[in-house]
C-alpha cells in the first residue's frame, strides 16, 4: 500500500492543530467547532446512504432526535418530572444510538423496497411523525419546552462544567466535549471509510449506479439497502447523542425538516459519496449561520432578527442554497472534487481515478421489490 506522505503529514499536523485548541480558544469557538463535529457525523451518515447508495432520505433529522431524546430518557434519573431510567451517561449513550439503530431497522424493510422520491416521500412522514411525538409526549420529551440533558460521565471524568484544570488551563463542559468530539468523529470516519473501501462499500456503488445490473451480480439489493439505512440511522443517533450534550438541552424545534435539508446540503456541497466531502460540507453549512450571527454587525444586510435586515439563520440559508446551485451547475463532485483538483497535486489537470459520483439514473423513480 502506498502512503501518500504530504496528505500522511497534514494529517498528522490537522490533528495536532486539533489536540491544542482548547487551550487557546474561547468558548464562542469551542462550541462552533463541536456542533460543526455533530454535524460531520450526521452527514457521514447520510452520506453513505445517499452519496454511496443512492438512497433519498428526507427524515435525517428523525433520527438525531432519537438519540437525542433517547440519552435523556435512559440517563435522567426522573427528578424534573420526566421519565428516566438512571443509566450511567455512556451506557444511555450507547443505548440511544441503538435505538436509532433499532428504530431506523423497524423502517429499513421500507426502505430497502422504496427509492428515489418514492423513498423520500416515506421518510418525510417520520419528521412529521416524530415532531409530533416530541410535542406531545409531555412525560417523556417536555413538551415545548424540552427536557435538561444529564451530564455524561466516563472513566471518571465528568462532562460538565466543573472545572478541571488542564496545565493551568480550566477545563469546562465544552473543552472537555471538543476531546469526545474528535474521538467520536474520528472513529465515525475511519468506519465509514473502511465501509466505503471494503466489499460492502463496492455493492453499495453497484447499487447507487445500476441495481439492476447488481442484482445480476448476486448483491442482494434489497438487503443492502436496509442495513446501510440502519447504518445511517446510527450515525444520526450518535450526532444527535453529542448534539444533546454540547446544547445541555433538547427541545422539539430544532429537529424538523429544516435541520433534514441542512443535511442533504452538506452532502451535497461536500460531495456525494465522499467521506472527506461530508465532513468539510458538515462545517461548512454549520458554521455559516454561527459565522454571521457573530459578525453580523460588520456585514452589510445581514443584522439581528427584527432590526429590518436579514437575519443571520436566514442569510446563511439563502447561502448554502446558492452554494448548492452552485455546485450542482459548476462543480458536481463538490469539495471533495474542488480538492482532488488543486493545484500542484499530481494529476490535477485531469480527472480523478476515481471520482466523486452524482448518483443519476435512467430507471424509474419508483420500486417495489
Amino acid at each position: 500500500m502506498r502512503v501518500r506522505t504530504p496528505a500522511l503529514y497534514g494529517g498528522v499536523a490537522a490533528g495536532l492543530v486539533l489536540l491544542v485548541l482548547p487551550f487557546y480558544l474561547d468558548r464562542f469557538w469551542l462550541q462552533a467547532g463541536l456542533f460543526a463535529m455533530v454535524a460531520a457525523l450526521g452527514a457521514i451518515g447520510i452520506n453513505l446512504l445517499t452519496g454511496a447508495t443512492g438512497q433519498l432520505s428526507m427524515g435525517h433529522a428523525f433520527f438525531l432526535a432519537v438519540g437525542a431524546y433517547g440519552y435523556c430518557a435512559f440517563a435522567g434519573d426522573g427528578t424534573d418530572g420526566l421519565a428516566g431510567l438512571g443509566l450511567p451517561g455512556w451506557l444511555a449513550a450507547v443505548l440511544a444510538v441503538a435505538l436509532a439503530g433499532l428504530t431506523g431497522g423497524v423502517f429499513s424493510p421500507i426502505a430497502g423496497r422504496l427509492r428515489g422520491a418514492y423513498l423520500g416521500i416515506a421518510t418525510l412522514a417520520l419528521i412529521f411523525i416524530g415532531q409530533h411525538v416530541l410535542f406531545n409526549a409531555h412525560d417523556l420529551t417536555g413538551g415545548y419546552n424540552g427536557r435538561a440533558v444529564p451530564p455524561l460521565s466516563l472513566f471518571g471524568l465528568t462532562f460538565d462544567d466543573t472545572e478541571l484544570l488542564v496545565a493551568q488551563v480550566p477545563f469546562g463542559a465544552v473543552e472537555k466535549l471538543w476531546y469526545l468530539g474528535l474521538v467520536l468523529l474520528l472513529g465515525g470516519v475511519l468506519f465509514a471509510r473502511g465501509v466505503l473501501k471494503g466489499r460492502p462499500g463496492r455493492a453499495m456503488n453497484a447499487i447507487r449506479d445500476h441495481r439492476i445490473a447488481a442484482g445480476v451480480m448476486g448483491i442482494p439489493v434489497a438487503r443492502y439497502r436496509a442495513a446501510v439505512f440502519v447504518l445511517s440511522s446510527m450515525y444520526a443517533g450518535l450526532a444527535g447523542v453529542l448534539l444533546a450534550l454540547v446544547f445541555q438541552r433538547t427541545v422539539p424545534e430544532y429537529f424538523g425538516m429544516a435541520l433534514s435539508l441542512e443535511y442533504l446540503a452538506m452532502i451535497v456541497i461536500g460531495g456525494l459519496g465522499s467521506v472527506a466531502g461530508a465532513v468539510a460540507g458538515g462545517v461548512f453549512v454549520s458554521l455559516l449561520p454561527q459565522l454571521l450571527n457573530r459578525y453580523s454587525d460588520a456585514l452589510p444586510l445581514v443584522s439581528a432578527p427584527g432590526t429590518g435586515g436579514i437575519a443571520p439563520g436566514e442569510a446563511a440559508r439563502y447561502l448554502y442554497g446558492a452554494a448548492v446551485v452552485a455546485v450542482v451547475l459548476f462543480l458536481p463532485g463538490g469539495l471533495a472534487r474542488l480538492a482532488a483538483r488543486r493545484p500542484g497535486k499530481p494529476g490535477s489537470g485531469k480527472s480523478p481515478k476515481n471520482p466523486t459520483h452524482t448518483p443519476t439514473t435512467t430507471e424509474p423513480s419508483g420500486e417495489t421489490r
